[in-house]
């Protein structure tokens, strides 16, 4: 990000329709910290809160009005393990109650300009059958759903799109090369900036992936069978961990694994499962 702003101060780069707002440290107490959260996952429950609790309580105070006067987000992250460059995208356009939305061929149309080749949708929703599968029948269902909101979510439920790109690994070289390209390439698709539309990633350049299922972590002891890293390939009836009393945890399908958590606690979210999604 720094590379753009040194570009629009130089006068390199100029905004020529429309307006942009950059956010470069949305969470300053994790940055300091040099961590994934100051006092909680920002990305997780993020509403205005008129009761502030913690640090991401007060960061979700001014970013959520912030976002609420954007049409489009770009949320660039980073993660800890390896592997290559990916964007989160949104839902199918519905009207249902979990996450309504209108504007899915502009989404996924952007999402292949960004200048990565691998997609994964399905977050909110596999999330959310998650939470109804641990708390059929409770009160607090709806609260816990909304556990699941970040930027992005929030950003589609006052009317817009957003994407969250994951540039590569937190020290990677690589990484502000990648946001800084899907910045300007971000720019360019929304007509803001001189300059060529970006070219589209082809079909057969593309993995879509759709998240299909969440496994929970059951007791504190349950433990993956090998150190599993995001993406990695499985396939049906592969031993994926064990639970405390010797069970086998194994593969409903061919897939591949995402968010795998060994340290997550009990009763919560401990991998996920996705399988291709020809129909991106």
């Amino acid at each position: 990000m720094a590379q753009v702003f040194e570009n629009l101060d130089r006068g390199v780069l100029a905004i020529i329709k429309g307006g942009v707002t950059f956010v470069p440290v949305v969470n300053p107490l994790a940055y300091v910290k040099g961590e994934r959260a100051g006092d909680r996952n920002l990305n997780r429950n993020l509403f205005p809160n008129p009761n502030p609790q913690n640090f991401e309580d007060r960061v979700a105070n001014w970013l959520c009005p912030l976002l609420a006067q954007h049409d489009v987000l770009l949320d660039l992250h980073s993660f800890s393990g390896t592997g290559e460059p990916f964007v989160m995208v949104g839902p199918r356009n519905n009207d249902g109650p979990l996450e309504p939305f209108k504007h899915e061929a502009q989404e996924r149309a952007w999402a292949r300009r960004l200048g990565v080749r691998r997609f994964v949708d399905g977050w909110l929703r596999t999330y959310g059958a998650g939470v109804q599968r641990r708390l059929s029948g409770s009160s607090a269902l709806q609260t816990v759903l909304r556990y699941g909101m970040g930027t992005t979510e929030y950003m589609r439920s006052v009317g817009g799109y957003a994407l969250t790109l994951e540039c590569g690994q937190h020290n990677d070289p690589q990484a502000p090369e990648v946001a800084y390209r899907a910045i300007l390439n971000t720019l360019a698709f929304l007509g803001m900036i001189d300059a060529p539309e970006p070219e589209q990633v082809q079909p057969e350049q593309m993995e879509a992936l759709s998240m299909v299922s969440v496994y929970d972590k059951q007791h504190a002891d349950d433990k993956f069978s090998r150190a599993w890293a995001s993406f990695d390939p499985v396939r049906q009836g592969e031993e994926i961990g064990r639970r405390v009393d010797g069970t086998p945890v194994l593969a409903e399908f061919d897939g591949r694994i995402l968010f795998p958590d060994a340290a997550a606690e009990a009763n919560s979210e401990w991998y996920y499962l996705t399988r291709p999604n020809p129909a991106f």
